[in-house]
């Protein structure tokens, strides 16, 4: 499981374990791994052209410790002070020990296009609100460089605790963050910054619960449901699909295809477009009778292309079962019942469905997603899965949010969430709570949805058949 902390709790750990330690040496530790991180994307140190853009504070005084570790084996550093008054005094005097120069930052932007190697040590992981006027030149500068950037922490001009990105940031090719991940890294708009993410161990004692979490093959492979010799298709558990229209009824055979792949003994279909999924699908249980006289299943999924049938999506909230509401469904599903229900209920809005749900613009949601989902999820009394290109999922009683590690850029597709509905509801059926069934769909969909695509455009029917292909290589 990889996890991340707020700056709130990083804080606390490193006063706790700076207290037991001599004076400079958490911060020698973290520039010894930031230094290293550096030497090994340079490949050749000796000769190397670094730049160091160091702002005030702590996070200057790494960039500074590490600029003097890789001066010594040979590269020339120079560092670009942003507030010469306000640098870090003892990373200063080492950096120029070490034969490192200084620059005013004035010089930087011309320092930085030369640069092999451009060390981000602007902002730490406290800043908020962007980054300063005199910043933004030379993050500009860093991201014009042919050099490699590398971040130290989390990319300048990033919210560590939110992704957020006011304005303009610095873009990463490397960060090389401290003690754990920070929800920044993981979460867009500012995971796109950070580039690739390496760790670097320092000692931190942290809480058991992060504040985000994302799981791994590992974690995955031990939430599957996986038949026992006694199983037969209905002690695996039954899934009810009441999606589809006149207008839409791919979407049932979409949904369906996902159902069919996710674990569950059998599907049950309920709509209008029986005839497509059987055609498709004849191992489906089809009626047309409406959820309460569909027969007995575990879990519902409801709202794939349903149109404005309101009625259907009231009939199966009403089941004592856990149900997914997706697409239409949470246009047409009442609030109120939603959240006066006593089983789980796992909803799968976009950032579109979201910020409708919500009240807001869609672009508020898209900049701030870790707080929509976590407001849904109180709002609605419900999971919440919230779709994109960082795929979160909260629960209703707050705890870690679920941050998924897999997918791609192809799976933004029309039917691709169908899909994701079913094979979610088919893991609500199997037994998974609300919370796993969706984080472990949106891994297996992820997943499935690079194997399909393989850098080039797929289907959603293709990514449904790439399921099992997904969930083989999760239990390895």
């Amino acid at each position: 499981m990889r996890t991340a902390y707020s700056v709130e709790t990083v804080r606390n750990a490193e006063r706790e374990l700076m207290a037991r330690l001599p004076e400079g040496a958490l911060m020698q530790r973290a520039a010894a791994g930031l230094a290293a991180a550096c030497a090994d994307l340079l490949g050749r140190v000796y000769g190397s052209r670094v730049v160091l853009l160091v702002g005030s504070g702590d996070n200057g005084g790494d960039a500074l410790y590490a600029g003097a570790r890789l001066a010594r084996r040979g590269a020339g550093v120079t560092a670009v002070l942003l507030a010469p008054e306000r640098a870090h005094a003892a990373g200063l005097a080492a950096l120029r020990r070490a034969g490192g120069r200084v620059a005013a930052a004035g010089q930087g932007e011309a320092l930085v296009d030369d640069a092999d190697l451009v060390l981000d040590g602007i902002v730490g992981i406290g800043g908020k609100g962007g980054l300063r006027p005199d910043a933004v030149p030379l993050a500009a500068a860093a991201g014009r460089s042919r050099g490699a950037v590398v971040a130290v922490d989390l990319p300048s001009g990033v919210d560590a605790d939110t992704g957020e990105v006011h304005g303009v940031a610095v873009r990463a090719d490397l960060t090389v963050t401290f003690g754990t991940h920070k929800p920044g890294l993981l979460i867009d708009p500012a995971r796109e910054y950070a580039g690739s993410v390496r760790l670097v161990d320092i000692g931190l004692e942290l809480p058991a619960e992060p504040e985000l979490e994302a799981l791994q093959h590992g974690d995955v492979a031990e939430l599957l449901p996986v038949p026992r010799a006694e199983s037969d298709k209905y002690r695996r558990g039954v899934v009810g699909i009441a999606a589809g229209s006149a207008r839409y009824p791919g979407a049932a055979v979409l949904a369906v295809s996902g159902a069919l792949r996710g674990g569950a003994g059998a599907v049950r279909y309920v709509g209008p477009a029986g005839d497509a999924v059987i055609a498709r699908f004849p191992e489906t249980l089809v009626s047309d009778q409406g959820p309460k006289h569909a027969g007995r299943v575990q879990a519902w999924v409801v709202g794939p292309g349903a149109g404005d049938d309101a009625a259907t999506v009231a009939e199966v909230l009403a089941a004592d079962v856990p149900v997914l509401i997706d697409a239409d469904g949470l246009r047409l599903a009442d609030a109120e019942v939603v959240r006066g229900r006593r089983a789980p209920t796992l909803m799968t809005p976009h950032a579109g469905e979201a910020a409708a749900l919500l009240g807001v613009d869609r672009a508020e949601v898209e900049g701030g997603r870790l707080a929509a989902v976590r407001e849904l999820a109180r709002r609605y009394g419900a999971t919440v899965l919230l779709k994109g290109s960082t795929t979160l999922v909260a629960d209703s009683g707050g705890g870690a949010v679920r941050v998924n590690p897999t997918g791609t850029g192809w799976l933004a597709t029309a039917g691709s969430g169908d899909v994701l509905s079913g094979l979610g509801g088919s893991l609500l059926a199997a037994g998974l709570s609300a919370m796993d069934a969706g984080s472990v769909g949106a891994y297996l969909h992820g997943l499935a949805g690079r194997l399909a695509a393989g850098g080039a455009p797929v289907g959603a029917h293709d990514v449904a058949e790439a399921v099992p292909e997904a969930w083989r290589n999760v239990l390895g």
